[in-house]
């Protein structure tokens, strides 16, 4: 264990009493779902990640509202506000604006969305200016009806959130509207981002993180890869990882494989530790 990170994880005794731990999990049963784990929060997708079909009503959507279960949801991974293609871009938008209206419907604290990429580095500035469109346009209609949180990427050379000097420069063209951010400690760990200090690291830019998506890697170090893996399995000391939660000390979601028995394991390995 680094000094570093072994300093905040001496920080132990302290109980992180605001904070809310859970799981991505599937949207047909979320309330169940978290039972199962031992879920305080769950995040799921609104429809297929892959597609771009706009979110329709559910029928449960008041009775998610009222219930104490935390909710996030994450937006389609088609998603791509920065690209300079309008083809994918001006949907992107419009998509990105229904499913923060559904998500609304639910209740949910935060709608989650990938940083997004251009073709080449030359066009980064561009692909910075049109999330900055994105973020004016929802202003001037009365703004966005949840907050949306911008989440760092594992891959791509031309990515926006990936390394956080393209991070800085994002958040120089939005930084003025009201728009949050979740940290994923894959993707950190696959993007080329050292886990130690990370968390001062991105605070120092964006000012804030809203949520965790605490996951290992199924890769190495700047693999550009994304592929979550469990606590007990992924290269990543679970540790680092805890004190990566601990030092953000915000909501918590574990994307881990492994289904009931996987997650709940890497729950419980947090809220142990943590005493929450």
């Amino acid at each position: 264990m680094s000094d570093a990170w072994g300093a905040e994880l001496s920080a132990g005794a302290r109980t992180l009493v605001g904070m809310l731990i859970g799981a991505h999990l599937d949207a047909t049963v979320p309330v169940a779902g978290a039972a199962a784990r031992g879920a305080q929060v769950v995040q799921f997708f609104l429809t297929d990640p892959q597609s771009y079909k706009t979110p329709k009503p559910r029928p449960d959507a008041a009775a998610l509202a009222a219930d104490p279960l935390a909710i996030y949801v994450h937006a389609p991974y088609l998603v791509n506000v920065a690209t300079l293609n309008n083809r994918i871009r001006i949907p992107s938008r419009k998509l990105l604006m229904a499913h923060a209206s559904a998500a609304a419907e639910l209740g949910a604290k935060g709608l989650i969305v990938h940083g997004g990429h251009v073709d080449s580095p030359d066009d980064l500035p561009t692909g910075f200016d049109n999330w900055r469109k994105l973020f004016a346009y929802a202003a001037d209609s009365g703004g966005l009806p949840l907050p949306v949180l911008i989440e760092n990427t594992a891959g791509g050379d031309n990515a926006c959130a990936r390394r956080f000097d393209a991070l800085a420069r994002l958040w120089d063209a939005i930084g003025d509207y009201e728009v949050g951010f979740c940290l994923d400690t894959c993707h950190a760990h696959a993007g080329g981002e050292d886990l130690v200090g990370v968390v001062d690291r991105v605070k120092s830019i964006t000012g804030r993180i809203d949520l965790i998506h605490a996951n290992s890697s199924k890769d190495g170090f700047d693999s550009g890869r994304d592929r979550h893996d469990n606590f007990a399995s992924g290269p990543i000391d679970p540790e680092l990882i805890l004190a990566v939660v601990r030092a953000a000390d915000a909501d918590v979601i574990v994307e881990t494989p492994g289904g009931v028995e996987g997650q709940s394991a890497d729950i419980s390995y947090l809220r142990e530790r943590l005493g929450t």
